[in-house]
């Protein structure tokens, strides 16, 4: 017998993982499986996660092909989920997160409303990882504006993303919903036990995007300093890393950089809460301007009671308002940085000021609970109009 599912939750990414996307892909996925009492989760694996998972009344199941080639990967994830999709007879609701999942959905027959939740567009993140012609880039243009069309609602975390689309993509205004990126309020615990004294953060992926190469040169600034540390906890392999790795050797501050990886979320937060500060030095990239993004590593920061420093663009003026909720800064802009930097460790009430400000703000407006009630509320209007 086929299992049925009220509800369809599904994501081209590795589920659970240390990466944003995990973090946004459980409090979404639950909201979804809330509203309608259950469903399905159609995710990646990695052969190290169960391919078939149930909790409760919510199903996991996990693609774990292995298939190096990204394309071939995402045509057979896809083929997959619509292999599925096409024996389900009960589904309400769809919601997806990629034209991977959009495309097996929206290429069967169905009765139900599809949710697709822009974070990123394919054709822009994909030239940042692999070297694909221009063909191929345009052709996943076509791909994601036949998805962006034919779905019934699209949610993005940023009003840059709301304008991207309406202005590049020609999607109506009514359509899109925007809702933040959220975070929780972690309970505070003693400092790690191998952090030092002193120290900065940066959390994250690596992507050249991120901006870590001009945090390293800013931190080079700091030299006086002398107890200060620059910790990084990356959120992908420790490979990803070796080219900061060699630049922080250059810059001759490489004795002065902890590296940790791939940290779960308390611990994470652990390391972000006792840090003096948070650095999120975004780079101006079509990719943070154009598309734009919500950093989570924001949110998650201002939770934490941390003072945030952050590149000057229009996605983070969406969240931190300058001087007030965080601190802003020209993109890559390394002496600036490490001017703001230096600034903000030596006021240290101001600092402070900050810091309690931004909570506030986190408190009020930035809670998961808030997104969730958001999407919830957009569910609602598209399955009981």
């Amino acid at each position: 017998m086929i299992q049925q599912y009220p509800s369809l939750y599904a994501a081209f990414d590795l589920y659970p993982s240390s990466k944003g996307a995990a973090t946004h892909i459980y409090h979404f996925s639950q909201t979804l499986f809330h509203t309608y009492d259950g469903g399905l989760l159609y995710v990646l694996g990695n052969g190290l996660l169960p391919k078939w998972q149930q909790e409760g009344n919510i199903t996991i199941r996990r693609f774990t092909a292995s298939i190096p080639n990204y394309l071939e990967r995402a045509n057979q994830y896809g083929a997959s989920l619509q292999h599925i999709v096409q024996q389900q007879e009960n589904l309400q609701i769809a919601h997806i997160r990629d034209i991977w999942s959009a495309l097996a959905v929206l290429q069967t027959n169905r009765s139900y409303p599809v949710v697709f939740e822009v974070n990123a567009l394919t054709s822009i993140e994909l030239p940042y990882h692999y070297q694909l012609p221009q063909k191929v880039i345009n052709k996943i243009v076509h791909l994601e504006n036949f998805c962006l069309q034919e779905v019934d609602q699209i949610v993005v975390p940023s009003k840059v993303i709301q304008k991207y689309l309406i202005e590049k993509r020609q999607i109506g205004e009514n359509k899109i919903k925007v809702i933040s990126n959220g975070t929780t309020l972690p309970t505070p615990l003693p400092k790690p036990s191998e952090a030092p004294e002193n120290y900065i953060i940066y959390f994250g992926a690596v992507q050249t995007w991120q901006g870590v190469d001009d945090l390293l040169k800013a931190f080079a600034g700091l030299q006086d300093w002398e107890d200060l540390k620059l910790v990084i906890c990356c959120s992908n392999k420790k490979r990803y890393t070796k080219p900061f790795q060699k630049l922080a050797e250059k810059l001759g501050i490489a004795d002065r950089i902890i590296w940790q990886y791939q940290l779960s979320k308390h611990t994470l937060h652990n390391w972000v809460h006792h840090a003096l500060l948070s650095v999120a030095p975004l780079k101006a990239t079509n990719r943070n301007i154009e598309q734009g993004c919500s950093p989570l590593k924001i949110f998650e920061s201002m939770a934490c009671g941390t003072a945030v420093v952050a590149s000057n663009l229009a996605v983070t003026r969406e969240i931190i308002t300058d001087r007030e909720t965080g601190y802003l800064v020209r993109p890559e802009r390394p002496a600036e940085l490490s001017v703001a930097i230096r600034y903000l460790l030596e006021e240290t009430a101001y600092r402070k000021e900050i810091e309690k400000n931004a909570l506030t703000l986190i408190s009020i407006q930035h809670l998961w609970k808030h997104k969730q009630k958001d999407l919830s509320f957009t569910y609602q209007s598209l399955t009981n109009p």
